[in-house]
């Protein structure tokens, strides 16, 4: 004789998971993406580092990116061409210094940089009386302000282009001033001091300062 099962079955769920644009609504472009990691061993400090890195590329970067030791540039070039990335950050650490390198894919330029000193955004939240993190500040990109870089050297106007270009465009007429909750600030005076805030203009989350 059949039995009869007495359990409620659940009902199928369609997935609602939001897809990321593709196409800015400003300059109709392709939106910026980028992949930041590494290439040879880095210390805690630096993969640390490279941690804060990605969340300030959120929410246009791969945050749990995986790299393996077998990994080579040309590894990172043939996946970033199907997953649309346009840029990427690579941290590496020599004898002498640590050097971060902002590249545009798949042929360049490519601005190196190398580091003097740096902050963790964990080192600055502990040095703050009441450190702000809300739950959707990552889900924007940041604003992106450019200082000193007017004075017309074509080094200059390279590193412009790039910086500008590595976030999506803002229109400042339908921009809602509740999404804007992070800055990156770039000041050029000899040397490029890099502030990326953490919440508001006044609230930065790391300092990193860099020569060319």
């Amino acid at each position: 004789m059949a039995r009869f099962r007495n359990k409620k079955r659940k009902p199928f769920a369609k997935s609602t998971i939001r897809k990321q644009p593709s196409v800015d609504h400003v300059t109709g472009d392709k939106i910026p993406k980028s992949f930041v990691f590494s290439r040879g061993k880095l210390p805690g400090i630096l993969r640390q580092l490279q941690m804060d890195l990605r969340k300030v590329m959120l929410p246009f970067t791969a945050l749990n990116l995986k790299e393996k030791k077998r990994n080579n540039l040309k590894d990172f070039l043939n996946v970033s061409g199907p997953m649309g990335v346009t840029h990427f950050l690579i941290l590496s650490k020599t004898e002498a210094a640590p050097y971060l390198r902002v590249s545009r894919t798949p042929q360049g330029p490519t601005l190196t940089f190398k580091i003097n000193e740096y902050s963790l955004a964990s080192d600055v939240a502990q040095s703050q009386l009441r450190p702000r993190c809300p739950k959707d500040l990552f889900k924007t990109p940041p604003l992106i302000v450019l200082s000193g870089f007017g004075t017309g050297e074509q080094h200059l106007k390279l590193a412009t282009i790039m910086f500008q270009n590595i976030f999506p465009a803002i229109d400042v007429n339908t921009v809602k001033l509740s999404t804007c909750q992070r800055i990156v600030l770039l000041n050029y005076n000899k040397t490029l001091s890099l502030l990326i805030s953490g919440t508001t203009p006044s609230d930065y989350s790391q300092l990193a300062s860099l020569d060319e």
